[in-house]
């Protein structure tokens, strides 16, 4: 066989399976190729308490606690393999916080609830 035909028949093994695979499988697939690519990043599902560790990924979810309680913004982060649940502790919003944003944290993940967490992360957003 050559090394065209080959080719070809990866480009169109990978096409076909694009086309059949299920939406947020390839989702969480180019989620995690974005990890290995991240310096420093590692995948979620390598967290464990007390680590200290530099994730990457896509916020899920965004929760705003209504006035009145301890101020408290919490942010699901995605990256294919796994998820981290950032709290910033003393803040009701944080501007370009929101679902559907990209960011790097680095922080110690701690376990509250069964969830994996990190507390008043550093952060960088990527662009939009």
């Amino acid at each position: 066989m050559s090394e065209t035909t080959k080719e070809s028949g990866n480009w169109l093994s990978r096409r076909l399976r694009r086309l059949t695979a299920d939406p947020s499988a390839l989702d969480a697939e180019e989620l995690l190729s974005e990890v290995g690519k991240t310096a420093g990043c590692e995948p979620m599902a390598s967290c464990h308490r007390g680590k200290v560790m530099t994730v990457t990924g896509r916020l899920r979810s965004v929760v705003y606690l209504p006035p009145g309680s301890v101020p408290t913004l919490e942010a699901e982060l995605y990256d294919g393999s796994g998820s981290v649940v950032l709290v910033w502790l003393g803040r009701r919003q944080i501007t370009g916080i929101e679902p559907g944003r990209t960011l790097t944290a680095r922080g110690r993940i701690a376990e509250n609830q069964g969830r994996r967490v990190i507390y008043n992360p550093w952060y960088e957003l990527s662009p939009a």
